[in-house]
């Protein structure tokens, strides 16, 4: 058999296993964070806020860009799951204390101000981007 093949054939399944619990942990990630911020984006995004489709977009990128590290640099499953947490977890205080120093900004976003949310998507992708180094050492 062709090494190349051969070489998807036996990578496969373990790439199949390493996804899936990855985006397992950012659902949960998500779900956690829709429930510990005083925002509820989901029905403002419904109702057409801009503002909380960006903070929740920012949100979602906050939590993947970390989780896709941990992926990268894993030499198994736990290694994902552990560091995944740990990444979760600096990332989702993170936020929820953004949302409790900044107190007027999760207002200011339901309110449908672009300003405030652009201010919450930067500091939750900087956060993001010095955790994920952090995680790949």
């Amino acid at each position: 058999m062709d090494p190349i093949l051969q070489s998807f054939l036996n990578g496969f399944p373990t790439l199949l296993l390493h996804f899936s619990v990855t985006i397992t942990m950012l659902l949960g990630g998500v779900w956690i964070y829709q429930h510990i911020t005083p925002l509820r984006e989901m029905e403002l995004i419904r109702a057409g806020n801009t503002a909380a489709a960006t903070s929740f977009a920012g949100a979602i990128l906050g939590l993947s860009i970390p989780l896709a590290f941990c992926m990268a640099t894993s030499v198994g499953v736990l290694d994902i799951v552990i560091w995944g947490l740990v990444a979760l977890f600096i990332q989702l205080m993170t936020f929820r204390l953004l949302d409790i120093f900044l107190k007027d900004l999760p207002k200011r976003i339901e309110n449908g101000e672009m300003g405030a949310a652009i201010l919450v998507v930067a500091v939750k992708l900087a956060v993001a981007m010095i955790n994920a180094a952090a995680i790949a050492g």
